[in-house]
């Protein structure tokens, strides 16, 4: 008799959606305190911790389903779709909060830049204009969803590596 088998997929979307509600929270807080257009480092911390913690949960979940086994390529599947999905969540999100909720985010965040260029570095203004004229071609809604794909796999991919490996548990054939 054959048993059943989990599915990578099962858990990848269903950690995935719970990934994507606790980055729209977030994103939330972050527009309440009026900090959703200046990024930085604290930002970026909270958002890896978040996302590598549902990835681990996620894999411990597949694992226990899965009688206490998780092969390593089981492990780097449920991590980039768990980010994957999480990631089309949050893309799908910023576009909302960029669109609808404050459609001058962007604006925002060019001039917050702009203060933190001419601050920071010994750029002239007309300087800092120039490079900031350059990454507004990066800033229209295909190119934020498109880059945002691509960091979601990537970043995915990366942060799901070591857990896949000190989680990981095949099965010996007797």
């Amino acid at each position: 008799m054959e048993v059943n088998k989990p599915n990578t997929g099962k858990f990848a979307l269903t950690y995935g959606l719970i990934l994507g509600a606790i980055s729209v929270v977030f994103a939330l807080m972050l527009f309440s305190l009026d900090m959703h257009y200046q990024g930085g480092m604290m930002v970026l911390a909270v958002s890896l911790i978040i996302t590598i913690s549902i990835i681990i949960l996620g894999m411990i979940q597949f694992k226990k389903a899965n009688n206490g086994f998780m092969s390593f390529s089981q492990g780097v599947k449920i991590g980039v779709g768990i980010g994957l999905v999480g990631g089309i969540i949050g893309i799908l999100f910023n576009q909302l909060m960029a669109g609808v909720i404050d459609p001058e985010m962007m604006e925002k965040a060019m001039t917050y830049q702009k203060g933190l260029l001419l601050e920071t570095t010994k750029m002239t203004p007309e300087q800092v204009d120039a490079q900031l004229e350059v990454g507004k071609k990066f800033t229209t809604p295909s190119m934020q969803i498109v880059f945002g794909l691509i960091y979601s796999i990537v970043a995915s991919s990366v942060l799901s590596l070591i857990p896949a490996l000190i989680l990981k548990k095949t099965e010996t054939i007797q």
